[in-house]
């Protein structure tokens, strides 16, 4: 049996019954990330060795009789933002590279818990920041549906790791659409929890009232369950919320009978591709006919969002930063060259569109600025705010497009830093107001390239999105189509 392509869910079921050990499971992915991602480059590290000790102690578990997890021995990328002890974290920038930290973000340590094995680090946008994958220091990822396309980011390794087989799940972050676009542009499921949801201790900061942690599968319910396995409040994390978890994976049945779906038509304006608009479409009239009701809405300040966040993350983003000095984090510089040294360094070790990031933000936050642009942006974001919060009102969940476009060619973008912005545009306001949202494949540009449905929900609403998205996959089974490289090398 290829485990690879089985879902997270039934390869836990088959290791608990000892159909497979969890250390088949393990071998069966490292074999496939030998074979493949020599083309697609999604992983920075492989931590062949722990993993297969990881295996080993779920199977040893089993063995005693003892429940292993919620996630027996399902194989897990990381995002190279999280930290782990032991193996180096780089969030994907040479000013990290080298440095291996001595514990275990509350993230990584959860997934442990649930006996899920961690298969090693995936690449990314450095520091979470970018819409392609193509700002990583190490170099980009690849498209498994297309190698001369972007797989979307900052959680690009992530997204396309899934969608080649070479992880049953993986853990990103999501500032302004890290996990939903690059879930939509490479074919699988991405969803953003509720802020607070899930704890951001041990994970690199970009934008810290932005930033979460997330999961990608490819099915709804494997990321029900990662989900399950990662949230819950951490006192470790000042803004985690203090609230009950539910079993995500038992809200998954049913129909959507008396479902409100609330429809802004802001999110169907110039600059939607009208094929996306089509099956995007299509994807809400098969929600009705599963027996929800639409709802015309209005979101009149998303339009908003964009400005709005490029001044506030590139703020954050320039505080967050301001650490790796090279004395406390980052390149090492020797004592006596600190002051010649400092900026030198600096820009070494940070790439191109983490030092336009770093200078808007420190520009909007100079003395005599901050009020005319980060104090501005921070109201306009409360206006996006009420504008949910009456929204939600009127219907239960909110479907959208994800990406105004399909997965665009590596290069295509560069040049044109406002073109790359506005690949995030449907996903950034969810991330404003704190909600959580949820990226579901809804079908193929020309046949061949992906796209996804959006549904935010209000907050604390995981809930209704993930139960509504399981609802369009059982019916409609996108997710089922593999991208052409799953027939080369370890099929």
């Amino acid at each position: 049996m290829s485990w690879h392509w089985q879902s997270a869910a039934a390869i836990a079921a088959a290791v608990r019954s000892r159909a497979v050990s969890a250390v088949e499971v393990a071998r069966a992915h490292l074999d496939r990330i030998a074979s493949l991602d020599g083309k697609l480059h999604c992983y920075l590290r492989v931590d062949e060795k722990g993993a297969l000790l990881q295996a080993a102690a779920v199977d040893a578990a089993v063995a005693r009789g003892e429940d292993p997890g919620l996630l027996a021995g399902v194989p897990v990328g990381l995002k190279d933002l999280f930290v782990t002890a032991g193996l180096e974290t780089t969030a994907a920038s040479k000013i990290l590279q080298g440095w291996i930290p001595v514990y275990d973000g509350t993230a990584v340590t959860r997934l442990k818990r649930a006996g899920a094995v961690l298969l090693g680090k995936l690449n990314m946008d450095e520091f979470a920041m970018g819409s392609s994958n193509e700002n990583s220091a190490f170099g980009p990822v690849h498209n498994p549906w297309d190698l001369e396309r972007v797989p979307g980011g900052s959680s690009g390794g992530s997204a396309a790791a899934v969608a080649a087989g070479l992880c049953a799940i993986a853990l990103g972050t999501d500032t302004g659409g890290s996990i939903r676009q690059p879930a939509t542009l490479s074919g699988v499921v991405g969803i953003k929890p509720t802020y607070g949801r899930v704890s951001r201790y041990g994970v690199v900061a970009f934008a810290s009232s932005l930033d979460q942690v997330g999961p990608l599968a490819r099915t709804v319910e494997d990321c029900a369950l990662a989900l399950e396995a990662i949230a819950g409040h951490d006192p470790q994390d000042a803004t985690s919320i203090d609230a009950p978890v539910p079993r995500y994976r038992d809200q998954l049945g049913g129909d959507l009978s008396g479902l409100r779906v609330g429809v802004p038509e802001e999110y169907f304006a110039e600059g939607l591709d009208p094929k996306i608009a089509t099956l995007v479409r299509a994807a809400i009239a098969e929600l009705a006919r599963l027996g929800a009701r639409t709802v015309p809405i209005s979101l009149p300040n998303s339009i908003h969002s964009l400005a709005t966040y490029y001044l506030i993350a590139p703020a954050e983003c320039s505080s967050n930063l301001a650490r790796y000095d090279g004395v406390r984090y980052g390149l090492r510089i020797p004592a006596e060259g600190l002051g010649e040294m400092y900026q030198q360094t600096r820009a070494a070790g940070f790439g191109a569109e983490v030092k336009r990031r770093i200078m808007l933000g420190t520009y909007a936050l100079r003395a005599g600025y901050y009020d005319a642009y980060y104090l501005r942006a921070q109201k306009v974001r409360a206006l996006i705010k009420r504008d949910f919060d009456r929204a939600f009102s009127e219907c239960d969940v909110i479907a959208t497009p994800t990406s105004p476009v399909p997965a665009f060619r590596l290069g295509e973008r560069t040049a044109d830093p406002m073109a790359m912005y506005l690949a995030d545009i449907y996903t950034i306001s969810c991330n404003l107001a704190g909600l959580p949202g949820l990226s579901v494949p809804c079908g193929f540009v020309d046949g061949r390239l992906p796209t996804g449905l959006q549904l935010l929900g209000p907050p604390l609403g995981e809930e209704v999105v993930l139960r509504t998205a399981a609802a369009y996959q059982r019916t409609t089974r996108w997710h089922e189509r593999r991208p052409p490289l799953a027939t080369e090398g370890v099929a």
